[in-house]
């Protein structure tokens, strides 16, 4: 019989030179194991040094939380990072992107990417020969979606049964986060008002990919959606590239404010989580967000912790 400790060493193996451009790119015991070792660095339990490995970082949109928690994740493996700002390379010049996959194939030992469509993520993928991770597309936020559910499972322990409500807009935070939970176990609602559900095909596959009975829910109810949830989430209304729809969009998520009275249809015991940046005042209040049941600021420092764990298995340093 194979030992818990062997099984997720096994899955953590399993992640070596691989892409991690979606949350369904790992299966449900490769997720975990990425979410327990997370924890054992951020413990100090476990220490690992990649040897001086590169990641190059190509952002084409603004980040704060991504861009240092994966250059300060590669300090901390004994690694170091190369920001490939478009604007300041061939990138930004038109230079095909199978000629620049391959050559940065060649200069770093990983690639994290943040910008606009899935299918350049894709692209870059398929040309290129060491792991491409998304650091946010406008399809999917995978890394925050680790960082999300590591959070709930510190405050909670066993994810498999617990139940995370998200309140707003059917974005691509919402999309990781449906895929994510389903493969931990986790019953994900999504409550939007109508016009603003998250893709059809993400939900059905988010719950063909369920487990331990986890049911995935779409609600235009937020009382509904947030009902005995044990962590309850929201995120801005107009995400980047849609400031212009602003006024609309406001209008249009009228109830939808994460204020202490929403929050009280929660679990009592219930976590309040935001990827930020936040608002507040529009998507959730300013009470809710320093209340002691915000673990927002906990949640944004985990995004280290599980890039850390997540760069360690892609390139091979367990």
């Amino acid at each position: 019989m194979v030992s818990a400790a062997a099984g997720v060493a096994a899955a953590l193996t399993s992640l070596r030179g691989c892409d991690f451009l979606s949350s369904a790119d790992f299966n449900p015991e490769e997720t975990a194991a990425v979410l327990q070792l997370a924890s054992q660095l951020k413990s100090g339990d476990r220490r690992i040094d990649l040897g001086n490995r590169v990641l190059g970082l190509i952002f084409s949109k603004a980040s704060t939380r991504t861009r240092v928690s994966f250059q300060v994740a590669m300090a901390r493996l004994g690694g170091q990072t190369v920001d490939l700002n478009p604007s300041v390379t061939q990138l930004g010049r038109g230079e095909p992107l199978e000629d620049t996959a391959r050559v940065l194939s060649r200069y770093c030992d990983a690639l994290a990417i943040r910008t606009f469509a899935q299918q350049e993520i894709a692209d870059y993928a398929h040309w290129a020969s060491v792991p491409v991770i998304n650091a946010l597309t406008d399809l999917e936020h995978p890394c925050q979606a680790l960082a999300d559910f590591l959070t709930m499972q510190e405050v909670h322990g066993d994810l498999a049964g617990q139940t995370l409500a998200y309140i707003g807009d059917g974005n691509n935070v919402a999309h990781s986060l449906m895929l994510c939970g389903a493969l931990l176990g986790v019953n994900v609602r999504i409550g939007c008002p109508a016009g603003f559900e998250p893709l059809s095909g993400v939900l059905d596959q988010a719950r063909s990919l369920a487990q331990h009975g986890a049911v995935i829910e779409l609600t235009s109810d937020p009382r509904q959606a947030v009902s005995g949830a044990q962590a309850v989430y929201t995120d801005v209304w107009a995400s980047m590239g849609q400031e212009a729809e602003q006024a609309e969009r406001e209008k249009a998520f009228t109830g939808f404010c994460l204020d202490r009275d929403l929050l009280d249809q929660a679990d009592q015991s219930a976590i309040v989580l935001h990827c930020l940046p936040a608002h507040r005042g529009e998507e959730i209040s300013a009470e809710v967000m320093e209340s002691s049941a915000s673990r927002i600021f906990d949640q944004a420092e985990n995004r280290l912790h599980a890039q850390q764990a997540l760069l360690a298995a892609l390139l091979g340093g367990l």
